[in-house]
């Protein structure tokens, strides 16, 4: 006990936060504000927000509706907030985040432009000792990971990429006084979610627009309008309501269901019922019928009804059959949009896909395919991120005996629920690999994942426990679990960034959890069992 103690008294501060976008304010505040702790946030940019921050590329707009993407900590907060989109622009997201951190007076417990080099735990003394890129050095008995899971951009190591004279960007680290793309002869790298957003905004400013495509994307449309009033005081009046039942959801949502299987009905009832929700927009597409992700037959129903409407939309019928993905619609992230099968009917966008032409390298004018060299102005790259591992593997991470987090994740992240990994005791993850994370609404997920951690820290400090730690059989049953429930679906059947396979070199092992409310009572369940799978030093 006496150990704890000096411990504690010893460290700068209770816990460390690494990270300020919406898991690292929320720790800050369940840590500080409601169980008295000290606490400091380490936060890279220059402002809070995290993905919100950093990502402000034109016709940047969160893909779940805005009522439900937020915070239910507080009902004050739910209550007074008002959005004014049914799906929120970035700039409004990262509006509401700093409402979040003024409100409960955040700021001054995170401290910005402060990138983390190192963590590096201590077994004689039971400590970490965080040290910032620039030189700065605390100690603290609790370190947080709220790194993010898209927050590391994917920049392709194409040959000639740093040749380039012209202007470059990457999506997910766009300039915050924006970009004029007027005049200019733009090309765009990649047709992922980001790409999909921008392309159409991109388009109507640019003399001329390229888009370089490796593989086709599936999106549906958002159909996003202002938010009406009389709804959202439906919406505020059945919040409670609404959230305990979303908690119930495989996905965190209700994605609404017209039935059991797509095989079920004729062709002509299924596809009066993908035109309901192709026109009702956004992600519940995929909640169309319960059998999508399990059986192969009943997705290719979807998917042709979405190259349908791909072929119905693009005049061009060879750009149609380039635009129509050939696999498995939703095994990588099912993308909302607004306009952009339509913009490739503009005669300033042309389309190069790179399937049997590819690209091979970025010359001191423009972009080079098999075919020929295409000169640009402005290169955009619109590659997506080192998605769950890629911002916690650029910190120097140290365990017990000095071992390296990336040297324990080589061969694939291994953690118990996402939440922590074995031979790092106090530390923690926010919507870890492993952890429901990218297959949910995030903001729900990251305030159960802060609240189950703050309720960890508590319960360790309250009985004079000195570390908590996974225990690796715990963590490699669940890692084990994590995967056999995906292969139960179709998940794993293409190569997205789920699995890392957008980045080269990257061992493919499928992160996210399936299944929020299963997940949810896991984690209940393990608390209730004194936390089980863990194990806590005295």
């Amino acid at each position: 006990m006496a150990e704890a103690t000096n411990t504690t008294k010893t460290a700068d501060f209770d816990a460390i936060v690494v990270g300020g976008g919406f898991a690292g304010i929320y720790m800050v505040h369940r840590l500080r504000n409601l169980m008295g702790m000290t606490v400091r946030a380490y936060e890279a940019g220059s402002g809070i927000g995290g993905t919100w921050f950093w990502n402000r590329y034109p016709g940047a707009r969160c893909d779940i509706q805005s009522m439900e993407y937020s915070y239910q900590f507080s009902e004050e907060l739910q209550q007074e907030w008002e959005w004014s989109e049914r799906f929120a622009t970035q700039p409004e997201i990262l509006k509401y985040a700093n409402h979040v951190a003024e409100r409960f007076d955040l700021m001054k417990d995170i401290q910005l432009n402060t990138p983390v080099a190192s963590t590096i735990y201590d077994d004689a003394t039971a400590l970490w000792t965080v040290t910032t890129a620039s030189g700065e050095v605390k100690t603290a008995r609790f370190v947080v990971m709220a790194t993010g899971c898209l927050s590391s951009a994917n920049l392709p190591n194409i040959k000639g990429r740093d040749s380039f004279k012209g202007d470059t960007y990457h999506t997910g680290k766009w300039p915050h006084e924006g970009v004029d793309f007027t005049g200019k002869r733009v090309a765009v790298i990649g047709t992922g979610s980001s790409a999909i957003q921008s392309i159409p905004l991109i388009a109507q400013q640019a003399k001329h627009l390229t888009v370089f495509q490796r593989t086709a994307s599936f999106t549906v449309p958002a159909h996003n309008q202002p938010l009406d009033p009389e709804f959202v005081r439906d919406f505020k009046s059945r919040y409670k309501e609404i959230r305990t039942h979303n908690w119930q959801q495989p996905f965190g949502q209700d994605f609404g269901s017209f039935g059991e299987s797509a095989l079920k009905i004729s062709e002509t009832e299924r596809n009066d019922i993908y035109e309901k929700q192709w026109q009702k927009g956004g992600l519940s597409f995929m909640g169309t019928f319960d059998d999508l992700m399990f059986d192969r037959v009943a997705n290719e129903t979807a998917a042709e009804f979405i190259r349908t409407k791909i072929r119905g939309i693009v005049q061009d019928p060879a750009v149609a059959d380039a635009l129509a993905p050939r696999q498995i619609v939703g095994c990588k992230r099912l993308c909302v949009d607004t306009g952009f099968y339509d913009t490739f009917n503009r005669p300033n966008v042309t389309l190069v896909p790179l399937d049997n032409n590819p690209l091979e390298e970025i010359t001191a004018t423009g972009v080079r395919t098999g075919k020929g060299l295409v000169e640009v102005d402005v290169v955009v790259f619109a590659t997506g991120f080192d998605a769950m591992t890629g911002a916690v593997s650029k910190i120097d991470v140290r365990g017990t005996g000095g071992r390296t987090l990336q040297d324990k994740w080589a061969e694939g992240p291994k953690t118990y629920l996402g939440l922590a990994t074995a031979g790092f005791p106090n530390m923690f993850f926010v919507t870890g690999p492993g952890s429901p994370s990218v297959l949910s609404n995030m903001l729900p997920s990251i305030e159960q994942h802060v609240e189950w951690i703050a309720e960890c820290i508590d319960h360790v400090s309250t009985h004079q426990g000195r570390t908590i730690e996974a225990l690796p059989e715990s963590e490699e049953t669940w890692v084990h679990h994590v995967n056999d429930v995906a292969h139960t679906t179709l998940y794993p059947n293409c190569n997205s960034w789920y699995l890392g396979a957008n980045v080269p070199g990257k061992v493919r092992v499928f992160m996210p959890y399936i299944g929020v409310n299963t997940y949810v009572d896991k984690c209940r369940d393990v608390v209730a069992k004194g936390y089980e799978g863990f194990r806590i030093a005295r």
